[in-house]
Formats: C-alpha cells, structure tokens, sequence
C-alpha cells in the first residue's frame, strides 16, 4: 500500500479529478512499466514474523537499506518507508515488504531492478538473521501472530475493514502479490486495456496462484489471497462490469470513485479518520471531521490508492491479480502483460478473444479461479486453455516489440517460467500441496527453508 501522494493543491471542481485521470495519456514512446511486488519477512529461528522494532526488526531491516543510498520516509519517529530514483520501498500492514518499483523502459530493465533489490534485501537480511518468502498468503501464522506497523492510515483500516466484510484482517495482514503498472495513449485506448485486463485477470489468478496454506494447514484454494477479495469490502473491489458498458472513460471511472467510501485524508503528518464517508461529500463539504479543510488532489490520489479492483485506474493501470511467488517468475507477471498492453496486434488479439464474454461468465470465472486454477470449465476448455492462448499473445507482442538487452536477449525470455508453469498444467500451489502431502509429511515449516529468497 502507498506512502501519502503528492499531486497538487486545491480540486477546482470535479472537472479537475477528470483531467487528473486523463493526465496519464503518454505516447507509445513514453510508455513504462512498474513493478510491485511484496513478500513475508520472518525471523530464521521461529519462522514467525519479525516484529517492527527490534535489533532484528523490520525498522532495523528499513534502516539497513539506507546504506544502498535508499532515502527514509518518516511517519512520526518511525521509519515506514524509503525511496530512491523513482522507486519506493513500503510496509504492508502486517509488515509485508514491497518494493514499488521505478517507471523504466523495458522488462530487462524492472528484472534487474528486482534483481539489485534482492541482493541489497538478501545483505540485510543475512546480517539480521531474517528470511523472505514470496506466496501469496501467509503459510502458518494466525492474524495474533502478525506484528502492527506504526503507520496511521492502517489503524484507520484495521477498524473499519470488520464493518465491511469478513475478510479484510485477512487481506491486510496475510496477504502479498505482484503487480504491473503500464501506460495508455488515449481514453480509448485505456477503455480498451481496461476491459482486456479485467476479463483475464483470473487466467493471471491461475497462471501464478501460490497461496494454498492457512495457518499451517491446507486451506482448500490454489489461491486463498484471490479468494480473500471476494469479502474484503465489495464496495471498492471487484470486477467492475460497467467498465464493459457503453459510456465508460475517465469519466466514468471518476463517478465509481466519488461514490467508494473514503478511509482518511492526511494533514501536517497525521491521518484524520473519515471512514465510510465519500469523496463526492467531501467535496461539497458535507463531512463534519473535515470542516474547513480544502480539498487537494493529492487528497484524490490518496484516495484511489484505496479503491481494490481487480484492475485500478489511477494515471496508467495496475494488474491486480496475482499472488506472490518464486524469485524467477516476478518478472514473468509483467512480461505477460507488457506482451499484450504495449503492442498494437496483441492487444487487438487479445480483445478478441475476451470481447464476447458476458459479465457473468467474467464473474463465474473469476469465483471458481481460486479454488481450481487452470481446471476451471470456461465454455468448451478450461482457463488453463485460455492461458495458453493469453501466453501466446503475449510472447508474440514481445516479440514485435522487439526490446533487446546488452547483449541481444529479448523479453520473450521472461516468460518461460510463466510458460514451463502453464505447459505443465498444474501450478506452483498444486507444486506445494505434493510437497506437503510426500516429502515434507504434513508439516508446513519446510515451506520456510526450501522457498527462503535469501
């Protein structure tokens, strides 16, 4: 989750929150691609999580990445975050580690910016005594176990995520993916990549599903993170079927946003709790805790920070749908985007083969994903069909995008993990369950030392 947003002063009228969005338009050749990615951080001893403060501590763990030149980000007294060129490194809530990556060019340039973050957490962590794993879902600790971060818009959260829906805990201290940030040229354009990313965001559920634990015990899902939106709170996450309507465009998206319950709204380092309330009645003033503060569109960009689709829109979109995993296949999730957004035949193909499919059969697909991955009935095939048609496209985009390295590697490359997962037919959680059930003899603890990124 974010660090407060800088983006601008006083809101004019809701015009502005429209020019916001359309902000984002960018020529082909200004496109970018950023990638998020979080994962556990847990003590090497205990396998529990490593609290906040401590000698081996998440604040010590912040602390040490100073030394690669990363700048802190203060709450308070309290380090919660860093940022360096562009880049940003955050806690989660129950202190889940996640690197916001740069705005770069190419996938050979965001894989060895996952790369160097690697390296740079696998020194610290090493010195720390601490250890960090890449599922989707927490593998053995109960929501007691799970330490707090001292960063105020959490508390606000932890509140009111009971109010709303039987998973949010769940979500906040239990949970971690990847995801991919990508450009559009023009409202079209965004409409367009909106709905082609909604419609296969449960064949990427599948592709990377790796959450197959829950409290040390088989959980009955390939993806339980997937499974835990599904009753975080329906009012700001989803599949968002109006977005296949006529009429839909920054506008439109504005309208969905003014209308999703507000968590808080930040002043002079301190979080003002105004959860449930609207944005559209912040604006008309109509929110008592807020009385004579002005709305700023740094307000707004805080608030669609907290708005959970399966595809978010601020100014580029973000690919929600994926669980954490193996070190070697994060950049395979933005690659097989890339593939498909970035170049004009793939995107086309790709609206092709979703453009037919009807909000319920999105909806029936992305309900039966976690729980079956690629054996889910999708009309005559199942997704894991689709996937391979998805990963096809894709290679195929990549390969008219046509981006080398230094030494002439193309982007292509970062799929095959993604496509020895999909050409095998089963996934990393199914790859998990046998490990569980044969070699490791229904303890989980092997989980810690055998999937350990450092």
């Amino acid at each position: 989750m974010s660090i407060p947003q800088s983006a601008g002063g006083p809101i004019g009228s809701r015009d502005d929150l429209v020019r916001y969005l359309e902000s984002g338009n960018k020529p082909a050749a200004d496109w970018r691609i950023g990638t998020e990615h979080e994962k556990f951080v847990y003590n090497l001893t205990t396998y529990k999580p490593v609290p906040y403060e401590g000698p081996a501590g998440i604040r010590a763990l912040l602390d040490g990445m100073k030394r690669f030149g990363w700048e802190p980000v203060m709450e308070g007294d309290n380090i919660i975050g860093l940022t360096q060129n562009g880049a940003s490194i955050s806690l989660e809530p129950g202190g889940q580690f996640e690197l916001s990556g740069a705005a770069l060019k190419s996938v050979h340039e965001t894989c060895s910016e996952v790369n160097t973050h690697q390296e740079q957490v696998r020194e610290i962590a090493n010195e720390l005594d601490i250890g960090v794993l890449g599922l989707g879902y927490a593998p053995a600790w109960g929501l007691a176990d799970v330490p707090q971060m001292p960063k105020g818009r959490y508390n606000i959260m932890r509140r009111y995520m009971p109010k709303v829906g039987g998973y949010g805990l769940e979500m906040m201290f239990r949970t971690c993916t990847v995801q991919v940030n990508l450009d559009f040229s023009s409202e079209a354009d965004m409409v367009k990549k909106f709905r082609v990313g909604l419609a296969l965001q449960p064949v990427t559920t599948a592709i990377f599903a790796n959450s197959p634990f829950r409290e040390g015990k088989p959980n009955g899902f390939l993806s339980f993170r997937s499974h835990v939106w599904t009753d975080v709170d329906n009012q700001r996450s989803g599949m968002l079927p109006w977005v296949f309507e006529s009429g839909m465009g920054f506008e439109r998206y504005v309208e969905y946003a003014l209308d999703v319950p507000m968590y808080f709204v930040y002043r002079e380092g301190k979080y003002i709790d105004v959860a449930g309330k609207s944005f559209r009645d912040f604006l008309a003033g109509k929110i008592p805790e807020l009385k004579g503060i002005t709305p700023s569109m740094s307000d707004w960009a805080d608030h669609l920070t907290t708005i959970f689709p399966e595809v978010r829109l601020k100014k580029f979109l973000e690919m929600r749908g994926a669980d954490a995993g193996a070190w070697r296949r994060i950049c395979g999730m933005p690659a097989l985007w890339v593939g498909i957004y970035y170049d004009s035949v793939a995107l086309d193909a790709a609206w092709e083969l979703v453009k037919d499919w009807t909000a319920e059969e999105r909806q029936a697909m992305r309900d039966a994903v976690p729980r079956l991955a690629f054996k889910t009935p999708f009309r005559t095939r199942t997704v894991g069909d689709v996937a391979r048609e998805m990963l096809e496209i894709s290679a195929a985009g990549l390969r008219r995008r046509a981006a080398p390295d230094s030494v002439g590697g193309t982007e292509e490359g970062f799929l095959q993990p993604v496509r020895d997962m999909v050409d095998r037919g089963y996934t990393r959680a199914e790859e998990l369950l046998a490990n569980y059930k044969n070699q490791w003899r229904g303890d989980i603890t092997p989980v810690f030392t055998e999937y350990n990124f450092i």
